[in-house]
C-alpha cells in the first residue's frame, strides 16, 4: 500500500471492520491501520484496482467472509487488476478467479491453487491477465514494481483486462 501511495496512487483501506484494524505480520501483530471505508459501504465500481493483504491470517479471514469474497469477485468480473502475495491467492480461489490462470503464492497453498484450476509456479512474481502474484516477503520489491506497472497500465488502457470464465 505504501508503494502504491509513493507511486502517486490514491489508496483506501477497505475492511469488514470499521475504525482501526490490527495489521499482522504472519502470526505476529503489526501496525494498527485506520480503515477508510467499511466493506459494507464499499463498491468495487468505485475503485480501479485491488491489493489483497498477504500473511496467513488476513487472507484466511477474508476468504471466510462472503461480502469480502463478493467484493473481490466483482473486481475479477469487471476485468480490474488485482494484486495478491503470500496466502492472498486464497481469496482469489474463493472468489473463483484462479481457474485457467498461472500464478504463484506461498508454497504451502500450491495444492489449493492447483485444485482451483490454476497453474502454480515457483517464481518471484507472476502476471496473468490482470492478476499479479508473489510468494513471500522477500519478493515484495519485484511484486511492488509489477503491481504498480499493472495498475498504471490498467488506468491508461481503454479496455479492461479480459476476465476468465
Amino acid at each position: 500500500m505504501e508503494a502504491l501511495a509513493r507511486a502517486g496512487a490514491e489508496v483506501s483501506v477497505v475492511s469488514p471492520k470499521s475504525g482501526r484494524i490490527q495489521g499482522m505480520q504472519h502470526a505476529e501483530k503489526g501496525n494498527d491501520v485506520p480503515v477508510d471505508i467499511p466493506l459494507s459501504q464499499a463498491d468495487a465500481r468505485d475503485f480501479d484496482a485491488l491489493l489483497l493483504p498477504g500473511g496467513l491470517m488476513n487472507p484466511d479471514e477474508l476468504r471466510s467472509n462472503p461480502a469480502a469474497v463478493k467484493f473481490v469477485r466483482a473486481f475479477g468480473e469487471a476485468g480490474k487488476p488485482i494484486a495478491a502475495i503470500c496466502h492472498g491467492p486464497w481469496v482469489l480461489i474463493e472468489a473463483g478467479l484462479v481457474r485457467g490462470r498461472r500464478l504463484t503464492s506461498w508454497p504451502a497453498i500450491q495444492t489449493d491453487v492447483r485444485n482451483a484450476g490454476g497453474e502454480w509456479v515457483d517464481e518471484e512474481v507472476v502476471v496473468d491477465r490482470g492478476i499479479v502474484t508473489s510468494r513471500k516477503p522477500a519478493d515484495i520489491p519485484a511484486f511492488n514494481q509489477k503491481m504498480i506497472e499493472l495498475f498504471a497500465d490498467y488506468t491508461k488502457a481503454e479496455h479492461p483486462f479480459v476476465p476468465t470464465e
